[in-house]
């Protein structure tokens, strides 16, 4: 048989055994608790418009998206992220008055990087999204749902940090960088090449104090005391704005018995252009990169015809799992099968038996005897 026909493409594996039937229970018992905090099932296509992500991501990332035709010469996209689509969808159907709406997904998301550095191209997620609500308490709630969804993985050891994209979005205003530099700025910060940062600034006459500074504006991480610091620095209002809405969502998260958890760090940035105000990442040892990501995107909506204020998250399920088996955390298994054998004689009696056995909730597997020798 051809080789390549035993073997799956870079960056995509199966998954079998008791590492799929984890995966499934532990995606459930995070289902629940979204469900439990009144987020409504939806599911959106796997593939959209090339349309709806293009002008979400920068230009590099958009080379990463599977791109394919339809017959009418369309250009379709796997979806590499699922917050576009899903608020082309509630911007379509969901948001007919001011109600809030929570609803929660899971499926899988596709980005053909070339420096895999380890990850897979094809990841399982689970996030939830609430519309319609612009309050701190929103805000607070996706975090304070982020945590305890982890924690009914069973994860415990983990943090969760928080920035806010309009500190960084601010402070490049005050500096007079135009959009196109903040975008190649934050390209470079993303990929940690502070040197190519500070060249491009350069280049484009930005003032030395604010280089220094948005080079720098990363190094603010830590306890509510960063940001007293990170406030200190700046003078124009959105910047400000953000360090004083951040301090108020702490105090939420308080409530919530959760400010354990949490950090601040606003040098956090995302390569996704739609995130307005607070952003966030869980991290936990054994992985690399961060388990589970979200923020505000309130200027998204609009873009599909129907503005509303949105913020939401997503779970990378095998980020997490790889967690969960690295720190030892115990995982409830799936009940083992039960094995009845038969022969052709007494197959009835057997077949009666897995039934009875089966309408009580067993998981039974007929054998014909001498089969499995």
């Amino acid at each position: 048989m051809n080789k390549v026909l035993l073997h799956t493409p870079e960056g995509v594996r199966d998954i079998y055994g008791d590492e799929c039937s984890d995966r499934l229970l532990v995606r459930e018992k995070i289902h629940r608790k979204m469900k439990s905090f009144g987020y409504k099932d939806i599911d959106t296509p796997t593939f959209e418009f090339f349309d709806v992500f293009a002008e979400e991501i920068n230009a590099s990332a958009a080379k990463e998206l599977y791109k394919f035709f339809d017959k009418e010469g369309n250009t379709l996209v796997l979806r590499p992220d699922f917050t576009p689509s899903i608020a082309r969808c509630a911007s379509k159907v969901m948001l007919e008055n001011s109600d809030p709406v929570r609803v929660v997904y899971q499926g899988k998301s596709f980005l053909n990087t070339s420096n895999l550095q380890g990850k897979l191209k094809e990841n399982c997620d689970i996030g939830v999204e609430f519309f319609n609500d612009d309050s701190v308490f929103a805000d607070a709630e996706m975090i304070a749902l982020l945590i305890e969804s982890l924690k009914s993985s069973g994860l415990t050891d983990f943090q969760v940090s928080i920035g806010d994209a309009d500190y960084y979005k601010g402070l490049c205003e005050e500096a007079g960088i135009d959009e196109e530099t903040e975008e190649m700025v934050r390209e470079q910060i993303l990929q940690k090449n502070y040197f190519a940062a500070e060249n491009i600034m350069t280049q484009r006459n930005v003032p030395d104090r604010y280089k220094d500074l948005i080079v720098r504006f990363s190094e603010f991480i830590g306890s509510d005391e960063a940001l007293l610091k990170a406030k200190a620095l700046v003078s124009n209002e959105r910047s400000l704005s953000a360090i004083s809405r951040l301090q108020r969502l702490y105090q939420v998260l308080e409530d919530y018995g959760a400010s354990e958890y949490v950090s601040f760090d606003l040098g956090m940035l995302s390569k996704f252009n739609y995130y307005t105000g607070v952003i966030f990442s869980a991290y936990t040892y054994g992985v690399g990169d961060a388990i589970a990501k979200g923020g505000r995107y309130d200027s998204l909506l609009g873009k599909y015809g129907k503005d509303a204020p949105a913020i939401g998250f997503v779970i990378i399920i095998d980020d997490l799992m790889s967690a969960l088996y690295r720190q030892n955390v115990s995982i409830e298994h799936e009940e083992e099968v039960q094995v009845i054998e038969y022969t052709e004689k007494d197959f009835s009696v057997a077949l009666a038996e897995a039934s009875r056995l089966r309408a009580e909730g067993r998981k039974v597997a007929l054998w014909l005897k001498g089969k499995g020798e």
